[in-house]
């Protein structure tokens, strides 16, 4: 993340603090709500600017609400910077029985749970210490791209620290490899790669987090090869390239995409998270002797690990040595959003015919928020537009993530100035765990579509386990009227699509599509339907979780 203009000489540290932000509300826009909410959204606001969010939250009942929304940005390497205020150093060292506090003198209690879901846990408690503590911080949360512990006490807010170092941007470079051992690494890869006869590429997660879809494109564009993407490597690639093959995650995979990639015989794989959700299953049909792994600290060449060698320069390295006349190039699948071929008899809208028409609504840079449920398997079968950026958590999947994460991201756009539509979906079901942050979309003048999926409850949880179950079945909520209980009536729309007219009139409405305010679509479909991508991921959840000893 950029510096900010900073300060001259001396200073305390609130100003400090204030200087790294994108702008005043980057850092501060959840700065007073202790909930878990605002955690979803400084997730959300990080995974759009592609830089650091901040949240701030009060000692113990603060921090503690937000720790679940920090522990997924961990799972997931989102760098956030969690600022806590706690009690003066005196208080802490007088052992002083203060509320928000467990009643036993320990003030590190709450650091030390939040110090495994950090990298880096930083107390400030000593001014000549200081300054150096928070540029270390900042340097692991951007260099890791995960959360950091910032533990500010109330008598360090007015304290004054170190000035000198302010004057010269920190240094966020990433570590760079040893030439050597680079080199020899980028030899190994050259020579399987020139070899190979079927090589494809397959890019994941950690390519977006570790920043190297620079590298990714020029690989693509230089290579000519078939490019993949995995669940959470949706927006990764331009969907629009001629190589772009679709998306790959074992049997969760369209048929064509499953026969080309595990027919390959060299598979680069860039940033790879091999989670349940993110190989249906786990149910890959690849060989590691077929494989080149590309990680953010290490690489895996078949079964031999470079420890300590970077992904980024050996990346680059490869683009700039390969010799493109010894590469056997394939044709990638094709790939369409299948709307036509999905539509049925029926006025009914349905999980296969919604994903291939969202792909036709979506405009070029939109942003895409979707679910853990329904949505962030349906959204497999969209073929995005060229520019847009998908944000879905299927590493971490907390229920409600994508309601506070879409406000964090539609507040990134406009902090940048970009004229971008976020666009959420999310079941009816999950909505009810977050819905308080439609008020704060609100109350910021945020934009955004918000098309719940009212289906009747908990649809993922009923395809891996109990389908008339009572406890996935909701309280229906009348959606449209709790947009004017949050402040909405006269800054908001509110429709509700039953069938697939009523829904393609509303898709192809000019004033709709120009998202000029929020706009909140219920989407009745029906209860036992889902993606055949979640049909197939659960059934492989469901033979997991059978399993004994």
């Amino acid at each position: 993340m950029p510096v900010r203009q900073r300060r001259r000489h001396r200073e305390s540290l609130l100003p400090f603090f204030s200087c790294f932000s994108c702008d005043s509300r980057g850092v501060w826009f959840s700065s007073l709500r202790l909930h878990l909410y605002q955690a979803y959204a400084a997730d959300g606001y990080a995974r759009v600017n592609n830089r650091m969010a901040a949240l701030v939250t009060t000692f113990g009942v603060g921090e503690l609400s937000a720790i679940n929304g920090l522990a997924g940005a961990f799972s997931e390497h989102i760098p956030v910077v969690h600022i806590v205020g706690c009690p003066s150093t005196i208080s802490q060292r007088n052992g002083m029985l203060l509320h928000h506090t467990l009643g036993n003198g320990d003030f590190n209690v709450f650091a030390n749970m939040s110090a495994n879901i950090s990298c880096n846990v930083a107390r400030l408690t000593n001014p000549s210490d200081i300054a150096a503590q928070i540029d270390q911080a900042l340097r692991e949360c951007w260099v890791h791209s995960r959360p950091v512990y910032v533990m500010l006490p109330t008598d360090m807010i007015e304290a004054k620290v170190e000035g000198e170092r302010l004057q010269t941007p920190l240094d966020l470079t990433e570590p760079a490899n040893e030439p050597e051992r680079e080199d020899y690494v980028v030899d190994v890869v050259l020579k399987y790669l020139h070899a190979a006869e079927r090589p494809v590429i397959l890019v994941d997660a950690c390519a977006i987090r570790h920043r190297v879809l620079e590298e990714v494109h020029d690989l693509i564009e230089k290579t000519n090869l078939p490019v993949f993407v995995t669940p959470m490597g949706k927006g990764a690639v331009n969907e629009q390239h001629p190589n772009y093959g679709g998306v790959y995650a074992g049997e969760g995979s369209k048929p064509e995409v499953k026969k080309t990639l595990e027919a390959s015989d060299l598979i680069l794989s860039i940033g790879a998270l091999k989670s349940d959700f993110n190989t249906a299953g786990f149910s890959y049909r690849t060989s590691q002797m077929q494989t080149i792994d590309f990680h953010s600290d290490h690489c895996i060449v078949r079964y031999s690990t470079y420890p300590g060698v970077r992904m980024k320069g050996v990346l680059r390295k490869v683009i700039d040595r390969l010799d493109v006349k010894q590469l056997s190039v394939q044709p990638s699948p094709k790939v369409d959003n299948e709307v036509r071929k999905n539509v049925d008899k029926t006025d009914v809208i349905s999980q296969a015919w919604l994903w291939p028409r969202v792909g036709e609504f979506l405009a070029e840079n939109d942003i895409v928020v979707t679910e853990t449920g329904t949505a962030n398997f349906g959204i497999w079968d969209t073929k995005f537009p060229k520019g847009v950026t998908a944000l879905s958590q299927v590493l971490w999947g907390s229920i409600g993530w994508s309601v506070g994460a879409c406000q964090g991201a539609a507040l990134a756009a406009q902090d940048m100035g970009a004229k971008r539509r976020t666009v959420l979906f999310v079941g009816d079901g999950s909505f009810q765990l977050t819905a308080q942050e439609l008020s704060t979309m609100v109350r910021h003048g945020l934009k955004p579509f918000l098309f719940i999926l009212c289906n009747e409850g908990y649809t993922i949880e009923r395809f891996i386990h109990g389908m008339e179950a009572g406890y996935n079945d909701i309280q229906p909520w009348d959606h449209q009227a709790l947009v004017d209980v949050f402040g909405g009536a006269k800054t908001s729309k509110k429709y509700a699509v039953r069938t697939k007219d009523e829904l393609n009139k509303l898709l192809t409405d000019a004033e709709f599509n120009a998202g000029k305010c929020l706009q909140l679509i219920e989407v009745h479909m029906p209860k036992e339907d889902a993606p055949r991508a979640l049909i197939m991921t659960a059934e492989a959840s469901a033979r997991n979780n059978a399993k004994t000893a």
